[in-house]
C-alpha cells in the first residue's frame, strides 16, 4: 500500500470527551470517528486492526471445530419474552417496534436466537456436539457510553454457542473453547490471564474471563505469581486472616466517640489499629406480603476491608435480591442513626453475618448504637451470641492464598469470556433432541464470547508511549513502513524504496510505503502515532554510506544495515517483534 493513496488523517488534539488513551489516540491517529454517543465510523486504518483481529479469531475457532454462521442484528420479541429476558435485561436492551407495531431488539448477545436454531434443526444425538459461532455488529444500550471503543454502545463481538448431549460432554466443549481462548490471546501477543469469573447475568455455572492487563482496566484480578490460580475480585475467596480466635482480654465499655462515623476515624480517635475495628452495613430484603416491613439484614466487615456485593448476592435468603437500607429502617431496627451501627442489642430481630475474619475477632471494636458511642472489648458469645459466617469482602494484596504464598492485584480489562450454561436457554425454549432410548433430552449449552473491537482498544491501553500507539505485531495495520526522504527529488531514494518496498511484498510483509510529499518530522510524527512495529527510512546521506536505517517502534533505538542486507533484516527484525 502506498501512503499517497490511501486515507491517513492525524489529528493533533484529541477530542475533549476522550479519557483514556486507547479513545484519545484512535481518534488522533485516525482509525475512529464519533458518530454518535458510544457510536463509531472504523475508518480505514481502524478496520484493518479490526479485520487482523477478527482472522486470528476465526482461525482458531475454524481450527477448534466450530462453524460460522450468521445471525441477524435485529432479533423478533417473542424468543426473548420466551426466554424471561424481555423484561429481565434491562435499559441496555433496545427496543423497538416495526411498521406493524411488532416488538423487536437490536441484539446485544444472541442465546435466544440460537437456540430457536437448534431446536428446529437438531432433532437426533447423531448431530451433536456442535458449536456454532458468528462476528457481528453487537448493541447495548449504555447510560453512559465513554472510553470510545471501551464502552460504547455499538461494538463487534465475535460469539460462540456450543450444544451437547450431557454435562460431561459440554464440559469438554468448554475445555476446547477455553484452549481456543488461549491460543488466541497468545496469537494476538498481548500480556493477559485467564480467571475465574462470577456468570453475572448471562447465567451458568462456570466462567472465565480473559483479562487483557493494563493500570486502565476497570476490573481487579486477584492472583497468586507462584501458581496458576487468577479470579476475578468478584469470585476471589478471601481467606480468613485469623487462625484462632483469642480469648477475651478486655471488658466490654461503652466509649464515647463523638464525631466518628467512619472505622478510620474511630481508631484514629482511640488509638488503635483500623484492623481492630469492625463496621456495619445494613441491607433490607423487601417483605414476602403487601405492606409488610421489609427484613433487614447486619453485615460485619473488619475496618480496612470493602464489601463484595457479588459475594452477598449469593447468600442464602439475599440472592433473590437486596437493597441498602434505608435511614428509617436502620433507625427502625437500631434505633441509631448511621456511623455508630453494631450489632449488639438491635431493638428488633435481625439477621447478622460475619465476614469470615470478623468471626474470629476478640476485643474488637464496633458501633454500640447510640449517637456518638462505640463499644470497645467486643467479644464473640461473651457480649453477643456467635453470628452467621459467611465470606464477604473483597482480597486485598498480601492476602494468603490458602495454597501457598500470597496473593497479588492487578487491573485487567475484560475482553473474552466463557460460560457453562447447561439447561438454562434449552430448557427455556424446548430445546431438546431425540436421545438414543428415543425419549426427549434437553442439550446442554456453552457461551463464548470475545469483544474484537473492544480488543483493539485494550491493545491500545497495554501498549501505548507519549508518542502513541505501540501495536503487537499481528493486528497492526502495517507490520512495516518504509520512509523515504525527499522521495519526489531523490531518484536514488526512490529506487531503493521502491525495491524494498516490492521485495517485502513479495514475502508476504503488510507494508506500507509512505510516497507522501511530506517533511520527515511530520512522517515520523504520523507512524509513531499510528503505532507501525517497525520504521524503515531510506535517505541520500545513508545510501551514500550503503546503508538504511531500521528502527522498531517498541524498542526506539536505530541500527544502520547495508543495503543488501535490508530485506533479510527486515523479516528477521519482524520475526522478532511480538
Amino acid at each position: 500500500m502506498r501512503a499517497s493513496k490511501y486515507h491517513i488523517n492525524t489529528l493533533k488534539e484529541a477530542p475533549a470527551e476522550a479519557e483514556v488513551a486507547s479513545h484519545q489516540l484512535m481518534t488522533r491517529a485516525g482509525m475512529i470517528r464519533k458518530a454518535a454517543g458510544g457510536i463509531y465510523t472504523y475508518m480505514p486504518l481502524g478496520l484493518k486492526v479490526l479485520r487482523k483481529i477478527e482472522n486470528i479469531v476465526r482461525q482458531e475457532m475454524n481450527s477448534a471445530g466450530a462453524i460460522e454462521l450468521l445471525m441477524p442484528v435485529v432479533q423478533p420479541a417473542e424468543l426473548w419474552v420466551e426466554s424471561g429476558r424481555w423484561e429481565q435485561y434491562g435499559a441496555e436492551l433496545l427496543r423497538i417496534k416495526d411498521r406493524h407495531q411488532r416488538d423487536f431488539v437490536l441484539q446485544p448477545t444472541s442465546e435466544e436466537v440460537i437456540t430457536d436454531i437448534a431446536r428446529n434443526e437438531i432433532h437426533s444425538w447423531r448431530q451433536l456436539p456442535v458449536n456454532f459461532y458468528h462476528i457481528q455488529t453487537k448493541f447495548r444500550d449504555e447510560r453512559r457510553p465513554r472510553f470510545g471503543l471501551m464502552r460504547g454502545r455499538e461494538f463487534t463481538m465475535k460469539d460462540a454457542y456450543s450444544f451437547d448431549r450431557n454435562e460431561e460432554a459440554a464440559q469438554a466443549s468448554y475445555d476446547a473453547m477455553f484452549a481456543a481462548y488461549m491460543n488466541i490471546f497468545q496469537r494476538l501477543g498481548l500480556e493477559f490471564r485467564a480467571v475465574a469469573a462470577d456468570t453475572g447475568s448471562i447465567g451458568g455455572s462456570r466462567s472465565h474471563e480473559f483479562q487483557v492487563i493494563a493500570d486502565t482496566g476497570e476490573d481487579l484480578i486477584v492472583y497468586n505469581p507462584d501458581s496458576q490460580y487468577a479470579a476475578n475480585i468478584e469470585l476471589a475467596q478471601a481467606p480468613c486472616l485469623i487462625a484462632q480466635r483469642g480469648a477475651p482480654a478486655e471488658p466490654l465499655v461503652k466509649t464515647p466517640t463523638p464525631d466518628a462515623q467512619k472505622c478510620e476515624a474511630v481508631a484514629e480517635l482511640l488509638q488503635r489499629p483500623l484492623a481492630d475495628t469492625v463496621k456495619s452495613i445494613v441491607l433490607a430484603t423487601e417483605p414476602a406480603e403487601e405492606g409488610g416491613q421489609a427484613a433487614l439484614w447486619l453485615l460485619l466487615l473488619r475496618g480496612d476491608h470493602e464489601l463484595n456485593e457479588v459475594k452477598v448476592g449469593k447468600l442464602r435468603g439475599l440472592d433473590q435480591g437486596y437493597r441498602f437500607a434505608t435511614d428509617d429502617e436502620i433507625m427502625r431496627g437500631f434505633g441509631c442513626v448511621p456511623g455508630y451501627l453494631g450489632p449488639i442489642a438491635p431493638l428488633e430481630p435481625i439477621v447478622i453475618i460475619a465476614d469470615t475474619t470478623v468471626a474470629n475477632m476478640s476485643d474488637f471494636i464496633c458501633g454500640a448504637n447510640t449517637e456518638g458511642f462505640h463499644y470497645t472489648g467486643v467479644n464473640w458469645g461473651r457480649d453477643l451470641p456467635e453470628p452467621q459466617v459467611a465470606d464477604l469482602r473483597n482480597v486485598v494484596a498480601g492476602d494468603p492464598d490458602p495454597q501457598g504464598g500470597q496473593l497479588a492485584i492487578q487491573r485487567g480489562i475484560e475482553v473474552g469470556h466463557v460460560f457453562f450454561l447447561g439447561d438454562k436457554y434449552s430448557k427455556a425454549l424446548q430445546a431438546t433432541f431425540l436421545e438414543t432410548d428415543g425419549k426427549p433430552a434437553l442439550m446442554q449449552m456453552g457461551c463464548y464470547g470475545i469483544g474484537i473491537s473492544r480488543i483493539a482498544a485494550a491493545a491500545i491501553e497495554q501498549n501505548h508511549d507519549d508518542k502513541g500507539i505501540i501495536w503487537p505485531k499481528a493486528i497492526a495495520p502495517f507490520q512495516a513502513v518504509i520512509c523515504p526522504m525527499g522521495f519526489y527529488k531523490s531518484e536514488t531514494v526512490r529506487n531503493a524504496a521502491e525495491s524494498l518496498y516490492r521485495q517485502l511484498q513479495e514475502q508476504g510483509v503488510d507494508v506500507m510505503l509512505d510516497d507522501r510529499d511530506t517533511r520527515p518530522g511530520v512522517m515520523f510524527a504520523d507512524w509513531e502515532l499510528i503505532g507501525v512495529p517497525l520504521r524503515i527510512t531510506v535517505g541520500d546521506r545513508g545510501l551514500k554510506e550503503g546503508m538504511i536505517e531500521f528502527q522498531q517502534r517498541r524498542a526506539g533505538e536505530s541500527a544502520n544495515i547495508p543495503v543488501e542486507q535490508a530485506l533479510s533484516h527486515a523479516l528477521e527484525q519482524l520475526q522478532s517483534l511480538r
